[in-house]
């Protein structure tokens, strides 16, 4: 539980301050751009102005030219083509222009109604004009240099994001490990203290149904009597249960101290095992007035611990029996999923109410506010919370589905 309370953590911080290292950076690179381009806009538009042959130039006075330092120092052409694209003109600027190029930028104005345009691969930025006569005046500017600097500015940023995302994670990692640090201590406290007196209430509960036995074996008790002895019994047998499964959820908790680790878990046959389980319920569910229906996929094998599996397998038969309507049939699945397994049980009954899913795998909870324990589904609420530990200790994960309609679905995927 708190290895994933880590990631989420860290998951969240990065996130959150990813995302706003992210749009800083796309904010600055969008302004960057902007500007490029009104330097480029400022360019073609004083190009298009006045006489063709007063097109700005590199080495030009200052005074020579209008609209401030907008495009100043861009390589400028400017083209008068005749409608049908004859060239009748170019600047005398002193500025060499591919043919290809300059070929492909007429070719691309005559047929278009736009009235600018970019040619990313030769790197050039077009704007026309039609004039008077039918001509049409083309502004043509080099955008090498922009997209040079634009480009080195976005590598830039990737590297900054990139190094700044490294150094987060570094700190998230230190700062989670740091302030999760003492809600591990308290949660092994808690573990530590629930496994200890587990066992420390396993001798005397052991002793009492020894001797509440021995009293109920004495005829000479008043049948009075007789009935304080029983009741002190079956009150016993229910602590006995309760010890029972908060042991297990201690050793649940342990992970790998109880639960055998990934290296010496064996090969399993999850189909024999709910095959097996299914069989054993058969008579439960039949004492509930319900039926198991079984839709078991063979040699469906994964690794872990076997007691844990099997425990896992029989809690969901055994919840599902419990609250199953009568003249109802328990459906259990068993299927592989890709290089996974996925076991899910049935039943239809009363289905849960959406508050209660949330918390159906807390410990302790139980979804009759009342708590009332019953014959038939007595519990203390931990049946659940165990089979999420050991699902999860397994590297699994566990969920529950709940519908007038389609019944409630325990589903686990190993």
């Amino acid at each position: 539980m708190l290895k994933r309370l880590k990631v989420k953590f860290i998951a969240i911080v990065m996130t959150l301050v990813g995302l706003v290292l992210v749009a800083s950076l796309a904010i600055s690179l969008y302004s960057s751009y902007s500007s490029q381009r009104n330097i480029i806009i400022g360019a073609l538009e004083r190009n298009l102005a006045g006489d063709i042959d007063s097109v700005p130039t590199i080495g030009a006075p200052q005074h020579d030219r209008e609209g401030g330092d907008r495009g100043r120092n861009m390589l400028a052409l400017g083209v008068l083509v005749s409608s049908d694209g004859v060239i009748l003109q170019t600047s005398d600027g002193g500025v060499y222009i591919n043919q290809s190029v300059l070929t492909s930028v007429v070719s691309e104005v005559l047929s278009t109604s736009a009235t600018s345009g970019d040619d990313a691969e030769a790197h050039v930025s077009w704007m026309s004009r039609t004039l008077s006569d039918g001509s049409v005046r083309i502004a043509i500017v080099d955008t090498t240099d922009a997209d040079s600097a634009m480009h080195e500015l976005i590598v830039r940023d990737a590297q900054i994001a990139a190094i700044a995302l490294l150094v987060l994670f570094g700190i998230t990692y230190a700062l989670a490990a740091w302030s999760l640090a003492p809600v591990a201590e308290a949660w092994e406290g808690q573990r530590r203290f629930v496994a200890d007196a587990s066992h420390e209430l396993k001798t005397p509960l052991a002793v009492i149904l020894a001797n509440t036995e021995i009293l109920m074996k004495d005829e000479a008790i008043p049948a009075e009597s007789r009935r304080w002895v029983e009741s002190t019994a079956s009150e016993a047998s229910h602590m006995k249960s309760l010890v029972n499964d908060l042991l297990q959820l201690a050793r649940a908790d342990e992970g790998a101290a109880q639960i055998a680790p990934e290296s010496q878990r064996e090969d399993l046959d999850l189909s024999q095992i709910v095959d097996v389980s299914a069989l054993e319920f058969d008579a439960v569910a039949f004492e509930h007035g319900c039926t198991i229906d079984a839709h078991i996929e063979p040699d469906v094998h994964i690794r872990g611990d076997r007691a844990w599996i099997e425990r896992l397998v029989r809690i969901l038969i055994d919840n599902a029996c419990k609250y199953a309507a009568p003249d109802s049939a328990i459906r259990l699945e068993l299927a592989r999923e890709g290089s996974k397994a996925r076991y899910s049980v049935t039943n239809q009954g009363d289905p849960i109410d959406p508050d209660d899913l949330e918390h159906i795998f807390d410990r302790f909870y139980r979804s009759d506010k009342a708590r009332e324990r019953s014959e038939s589904t007595g519990g203390f609420g931990l049946g659940l919370a165990i089979a999420k530990s050991i699902a999860e200790a397994h590297g699994g994960t566990i969920q529950a589905t709940s519908s007038k309609d389609a019944g409630t679905t325990f589903t686990v995927t190993l």
